[in-house]
This record gives C-alpha cells, sequence and structure tokens, in this order.
C-alpha cells in the first residue's frame, strides 16, 4: 500500500511524496498502524530500514490532527538519542515531514550554547528530541516541562538502556502523563537488554522484529581481508585509488587512531576527514556538513558515528578497525546500503583482532566472506612508495598532535 492510501494528513502526503516517500518499508508497514492506534511498540529492524520515518509519521499525524492553530501548548512528544549528531539527524526528519502541519519540532543537545536553545523552547514547541544530557539540565533549570508528553521514543534503545540511562529513564517516565505510549526503537538488541525494554512498556506491547535472523540490511555486501595490522593504511591507500569516485566512510577504534590514519592519507596526498569525541560540537557538524556535500569523500570516524547517522549515498564502509563490541558491526555497516541503495562493507581484521572477528560472526550466526589476498597481491600493496612513511614518525606527529591539544585545553 502506497503512502497515499495511509489515513493521514494531506500535507504529511504531500511532504512524504517530495521527499521521495513512495511506499512503506517493512518497518514503516508495521509499525505506523500500531502506533496510530495508540499501542505501545517495541521495534527491532535492520539499519537503514526507515526506522525514524516509522514513527515520526504517525506522530506528527496525532499533533497534528488534534491542534487547531499553530501555537503550541506543551511537549507532547519526547525523543531521546544517545548522541548529538543522531538527535539532530531525527530532529530534521521530523521538521522535513512536519512542513506544512501545525506541528513544531526541536533538537536539544550539549556541545553548543544553552541560551538559544532556552529562546527556541520559550517559544512553545510540540515535539522534543534529545540527548538526556542536556535536556536534564534544562529541566533542573525549569526550562522543560514535561508534564503534557503524551509520547515517549527512544531511538537506539539498546544504546540507551546499555549506557545506563535505565534510571534517568524511569525519571522521565515519572513525569509524563500517566496514561502515555512508550515507543523502542533499535537496529539491535540483546536478552538482557530486552528484559529492562519489556519493564518499561504495557504488558500489551506490541513487538516487531524484521529480519530478526540477519541483522545486517540484505542491500548491504560486507566481506573480511585478513591484513596485518602495520599494513591497513597501505590498503586504505590502494582502495581509495581504486575508487576514486567512490563516498568511503572509515571506521577505528579511538580518537588517537582516528587522527593518525588521516596523517597518513594526507602524506599520499588523499584528503580524509575526521569526527570522534575530542571534536567540539561545531566541528563536528561542520565535519558531517562537508562530508554529506561532498566537499571530502572520506570520512574517518569512531563509533560516535556508527549509530543512526544517515548520510547519503555512501558507497563503502571500511572497518580499519575491528569494533570493541559485536554489535556495532552492525551499526557500522549500515551506514551504507540505505534505503533502496546498495552498498559494500569491508574489515580489516589483522591477526590480533581474530577473536573480535569471532565474536562478531557467532553474533551475526554465520561467518563473514573472506576477500583472499595472495601474497603476490599483498606484498604489492605494501610496496607501494611513499616518502617518509615509516610508521615511528606517524606515532611522533600524532604525540605532537595530542601534547598540543592537552595544551589547548589546559588554557581553557
Amino acid at each position: 500500500m502506497k503512502f497515499d492510501k495511509y489515513n493521514i494528513s494531506q500535507q504529511i502526503k504531500r511532504n512524504l511524496k517530495e521527499l521521495g516517500f513512495n511506499r512503506p518499508t517493512d518497518i514503516q508497514y508495521k509499525s505506523i498502524p500500531s502506533i496510530m492506534k495508540g499501542e505501545d511498540v517495541l521495534a527491532i529492524a535492520q539499519t537503514g530500514t526507515g526506522k525514524t520515518a516509522a514513527f515520526a509519521i504517525p506522530i506528527i499525524d496525532f499533533i497534528h490532527m488534534e491542534k487547531t492553530s499553530k501555537r503550541s501548548r506543551g511537549i507532547r512528544c519526547l525523543v531521546l538519542a544517545p548522541t548529538r549528531e543522531l538527535a539532530g539527524q531525527i530532529g530534521e526528519v521530523f521538521n522535513s515531514i512536519a512542513r506544512h502541519t501545525r506541528v513544531k519540532a526541536f533538537a536539544l543537545h550539549g556541545g553548543i550554547e544553552q541560551d538559544p536553545q532556552i529562546n527556541k523552547l520559550q517559544e512553545g514547541i510540540d515535539i522534543l528530541v534529545a540527548t538526556p544530557g542536556r535536556m536534564f539540565d534544562l529541566i533542573s533549570q525549569g526550562y522543560i516541562k514535561l508534564d503534557a508528553v503524551d509520547i515517549l521514543v527512544l531511538d537506539e534503545a539498546d544504546h540507551m538502556l546499555d549506557l545506563g540511562f535505565i534510571e534517568d529513564i524511569c525519571s522521565v517516565k515519572r513525569k509524563l502523563r500517566q496514561q502515555h505510549q512508550t515507543l523502542f526503537f533499535s537496529a539491535t538488541i540483546n536478552k538482557e537488554i530486552k528484559k529492562l525494554a519489556f519493564s518499561q512498556v504495557k504488558s500489551s506491547a506490541i513487538r516487531i522484529q524484521i529480519s530478526p535472523d540477519d541483522p545486517v540490511a540484505a542491500n548491504v555486501s560486507h566481506f573480511v581481508m585478513h591484513v596485518e595490522m602495520d599494513d591497513k593504511r597501505f590498503f586504505l591507500e590502494r582502495f581509495i585509488r581504486d575508487h576514486e569516485d567512490a563516498k568511503v566512510i572509515v571506521f577505528v577504534r579511538t580518537r588517537v587512531r582516528a587522527e593518525r590514519v588521516a596523517k597518513a592519507m594526507d602524506r599520499v596526498d588523499i584528503e580524509a576527514l575526521t569526527i570522534h569525541g575530542d571534536k567540539d560540537q561545531h566541528g563536528r557538524t561542520d565535519v558531517m556538513k562537508k562530508f554529506k556535500a561532498g566537499e571530502a569523500r572520506m570520512l574517518i570516524a569512531t563509533d560516535v558515528s556508527a549509530r543512526g547517522i544517515d548520510i547519503p549515498d555512501v558507497n563503502y564502509v571500511i572497518n580499519y578497525d575491528l569494533p570493541e563490541k559485536a554489535e556495532n558491526y552492525v551499526h557500522r555497516v549500515g551506514r551504507t546500503g540505505r534505503g533502496v541503495n546498495k552498498g559494500i562493507a569491508i574489515s580489516f581484521c589483522s591477526k590480533e583482532e581474530r577473536p573480535v572477528l569471532k565474536e562478531i560472526q557467532t553474533f551475526l550466526k554465520k561467518p563473514i566472506e573472506v576477500i583472499a589476498v595472495d601474497k603476490h597481491a599483498y606484498q604489492q600493496t605494501i610496496d607501494t612508495p611513499s616518502i617518509d612513511d615509516d610508521l615511528q614518525k606517524l606515532i611522533d606527529e600524532q604525540d605532537e598532535w595530542e601534547s598540543r591539544q592537552k595544551k589547548v585545553k589546559g588554557k581553557q
């Protein structure tokens, strides 16, 4: 069934058509009717399958139909997200679907000045998308009241609960109306977190699970290459040169590794942007804008960007380092192959990381296809000539960079 056959407002239908949303995805098809009925929903679906729109469409329609003017009389829906980038992105989805309606949505997160955010809240909003830290801060200052909230949404619910936010969530729920709707959405969830999630919804909650046997979306082809740790930079360089027009996200384990890999690429004249927790919010936002706009074709990221971030037309994901948690593999590779697009993910696995690879394959319940590299091709790749590209010099440069960062922080 197409969206134009749904019992939703004409304004939303027009917005969906302009955004290219003609037919609902599986998660949207199964979730929207239950949400429209006011039922609690716990939904698990692969990355890139349209989970945000699955809850945004019925929520916007509900609030729009209840309002008689654009004037807001309190926050009606609260959406909690684990990261600033994800909160901002969810806010963008709400605002794009809510155009021409009476609904106003706003994304709230830390890392930026709070005064403009307070001004926006005081103007009146219907939907608040927030990270817990900044939200609780403004609640304590008296700028946010949740007593009019009808709907609570946890996006990336497993990560929210895993980070120990369960007490915060319980605290939030105590501030809401007694009869409110709770929606949990995520791409992955384990048994322990599932129990916590079930404890926060009604016993009659609808449980939706799309493609539970394979958490990686069908649009993503994913492979592993066995590459020694010190040789990974040569293979990354070779890959980028062989795919000059591709948009690539490269995942590394730490902030230091992100900058080190970027320096290695810079030394062979390959431009790369980096995003990680050491960058301030302005810097992170600027990087994301540049990468989305195509000003650079490679983004090197830590797992701060692995969850939920929707960047159009990412052709490849490279796991330069395997993730520490097996479920993060699913979130990483899900940055490509989103919507109807196809994508490819390749992991570089060193000898030291083979136990991690085993954990990932256990989590996926199947082996990852291996890209075999014969000895001649391997040697040819690492013999690529480059000037002063020895590992020790890279380490020395990174140590200098870290030292400068500490001095700057010390002055602030």
